[in-house]
């Protein structure tokens, strides 16, 4: 039985809508933990791979609503196995992906969750045929491939995601696991993969 996607916020409470960062090497009391949803095995399914051309429909996430949408318009990111799309820029040429028609950007910041606190709006990119905002590839974009033997899709510690929403909002975002019901160890032989779970932070405008 697949578990359902669900959510949760902590009770402390974010002040401001601009952030303000603070480095690795600051006392953990200059990034305190604020209030953030969760999201539990979004799954992100993929046809083909292995040589053959990736396809299939994208995953489609509103942050504002927390909720997978089916909308050609109110969507802000789109997830097809490891790859993560933006509705925003232009179309970079994969097989079945969506219309990008919003205003949706993002980059990488390397930090922990909770001392990414602003945003760099001057990092923003957006999808092209040339590349995508969030790259795709093991170490490029948010996580790192273990080749053999484990064959293994491991979220990069430190890589957080920073999105522009299509309406322009922002979030941050954490990747926590690839596997279904994020496996302290995970097998690939075992555990079922491309189910997303992550925790982010949504601040309305």
């Amino acid at each position: 039985m697949t578990r359902s996607i669900f959510f949760y916020a902590t009770q402390s409470l974010i002040i401001g809508m601009v952030f303000f960062s603070c480095s690795k090497d600051d006392s953990e009391d200059l990034c305190p933990e604020g209030e953030f949803q969760s999201v539990i095995n979004l799954h992100a399914p993929v046809t083909g791979g292995q040589g053959e051309p990736s396809s299939g429909n994208f995953t489609k996430f509103n942050f504002s609503s927390g909720q997978i949408t089916e909308s050609e318009t109110q969507w802000d990111i789109g997830l097809r196995g490891t790859t993560i799309i933006v509705n925003g820029g232009e179309s970079s040429g994969i097989v079945d992906e969506p219309t990008r028609n919003g205003n949706a950007a993002a980059y990488i910041e390397n930090n922990t969750f909770w001392c990414v606190q602003n945003v760099n709006l001057n990092l923003f990119s957006q999808d092209s045929v040339s590349s995508l905002s969030i790259p795709t590839g093991s170490e490029n974009g948010w996580y790192s491939y273990t080749g053999s033997p484990n064959h293994l899709i491991l979220p990069i510690p430190g890589r957080i995601l920073i999105f522009r929403t299509h309406d322009s909002q922002y979030v941050k975002v954490e990747i926590l696991s690839y596997y279904f019901d994020i496996p302290t160890n995970p097998d690939s032989m075992l555990d079922q993969s491309r189910y997303y779970s992550f925790n982010y932070s949504y601040l309305p405008n």
